[in-house]
């Protein structure tokens, strides 16, 4: 099992996908899981529950992926929480999708999802980025097995990726 991990913008469903697809794994989006439980947004369940339920819901979701042979793209938060890293470095390979919070502003800026995912703080894109980065990147770090440049052609990130076990 392969957890993949990193902020908003970073790659981690189209590297999953790519990933999961190279390796005939399945592929889980813990945010997708969470919006078919709940039955509403991602957005709307902070709105009607806030972050801390939400959390919550996707430690639940995360739980509850026990098949081997899945890669699980994650959440940019799930990390905030020591349990889940836990159940993520006991149970499969993590991996970092690092990059520069211009890139990911950029890459935000370029496809925006409001809906999928709700501001943080309430500030621009490029200021929440690197408030949230600079607060989570030594989770990130300290939960990863593997640390990948996330600013790399996909194709370069799959080839870094498919050799590992």
């Amino acid at each position: 099992m392969f957890y993949i991990i990193g902020p908003r913008g970073s790659g981690k469903t189209t590297i999953g996908k790519q990933l999961a697809e190279h390796k005939s794994f399945q592929f889980v989006d813990t945010d997708k899981l969470i919006v078919e439980r709940a039955g509403m947004s991602i957005a709307q369940i902070v709105e009607q529950h806030g972050w801390e339920y939400f959390r919550r819901l996707e430690s639940d979701v995360l739980k509850s992926i026990s098949e081997q042979n899945v890669i699980v793209s994650t959440g940019g938060g799930i990390i905030l929480s020591k349990e889940n890293q836990q159940v993520m470095r006991d149970n499969g390979t993590v991996i970092y999708l690092s990059a520069k919070p211009e890139v990911l502003a950029a890459r935000l800026a370029a496809e925006p999802q409001a809906d999928q995912r709700p501001s943080l703080t309430g500030k621009s894109i490029l200021e929440e980025i690197e408030e949230v980065i600079s607060q989570r990147e030594p989770l990130y770090r300290a939960a990863a097995h593997h640390v990948v440049n996330a600013e790399l052609p996909i194709d370069v990130i799959i080839e870094q990726l498919k050799h590992l076990a």
